[in-house]
């Protein structure tokens, strides 16, 4: 099957915004990356991911199979070829086995491992991944900015004793869905909390940057990969940013790797691609 939305790049595509900052931020959430490397500890991940809903989303309705909010196991988002578990599984990436119980809403947790180089010297990647019922797309929404802005920490047990900070404390926070602030607004601005962690934040939905921007500057989350316009939410474009940040790249340089991975599934051409995401400060020195 090929990738959903081939021409989602084409349609009401704006032009990136450049703001200034953005470096240092990615730089101090670099500078956390590269502690945890020394001390030869994983960069988690949380995703939160609302799965598609032909029922209880305002979208364009999708397959049956692929649209079933409340099954996984084919959502498009999800269990699809391209969804977050299906892809992340075929694409390097090692299931963990995880005995802590996911919250209220959400279907299936999936934790996955991958090594990544950085500076010549393996640092290990691991991706706290949520499946939440589409219907409850709100919840999960509030959720992740909860996340981003360091809220609701949690242990997450692995296999063989070990333990892991997700939530609030990982490193990076993801939304992947429908972008719900389309038809409904955040009920009150998390909270941010104390402890004085560098966060980063990625939103892979349509037209993310507008909506999601200033909430996530206001939780104290460094918006990573935001969207201009309509796209395919799928998990190649996720794994090349989460890749391209932890081998140590730069704002410009995620957004590159973005771009770069959605035009080799979609086939958009890759200037369209580049205008699809949104880094605020990404280098206008990026060429074809």
């Amino acid at each position: 099957m090929k990738p959903f939305g081939r021409c989602c790049c084409f349609a009401l595509l704006l032009s990136s915004w450049l703001e200034p900052g953005l470096a240092a931020q990615v730089d101090r959430i670099q500078s956390r990356l590269e502690g945890l490397q020394e001390s030869g500890a994983p960069v988690v991940v949380h995703v939160v991911v609302a799965l598609c809903d032909n029922e209880n989303q305002g979208i364009v309705p999708v397959p049956a199979t692929l649209g079933n909010g409340q099954d996984p196991r084919s959502n498009l988002y999800w269990g699809a070829r391209y969804g977050v578990k299906t892809h992340l599984l075929r694409s390097g990436y090692r299931a963990a086995r995880a005995s802590s119980a996911p919250p209220d809403g959400v279907l299936e947790r999936l934790v996955l491992r991958k090594s990544v180089v950085r500076d010549e010297e393996p640092i290990e990647l691991l991706v706290v991944a949520d499946a939440w019922d589409g219907s409850q797309i709100a919840d999960a929404i509030e959720h992740f900015m909860a996340l981003a802005a360091g809220g609701r920490p949690e242990v997450v047990a692995l296999e063989e004793g070990e333990s892991i900070g997700a939530g609030g404390a990982a490193a990076v926070q993801v939304f992947v869905g429908h972008n719900g602030l389309m038809d409904f607004e955040l009920a009150a601005a998390p909270k941010v909390a104390p402890d004085g962690l560098s966060r980063g934040s990625i939103v892979l939905a349509c037209a993310s940057r507008p909506y999601f921007l200033e909430a996530l500057k206001r939780a104290g989350s460094t918006p990573l990969l935001l969207t201009t316009g309509l796209l395919a939410p799928e998990a190649y474009t996720l794994d090349a940013a989460l890749t391209r940040l932890l081998e140590g790249g730069d704002a410009a340089e995620i957004h590159e790797a973005a771009a770069r991975a959605y035009d080799a599934y979609q086939g958009c051409g890759i200037a369209g691609a580049r205008r699809l995401f949104s880094v605020e400060d990404a280098s206008d020195s990026i060429r074809e």
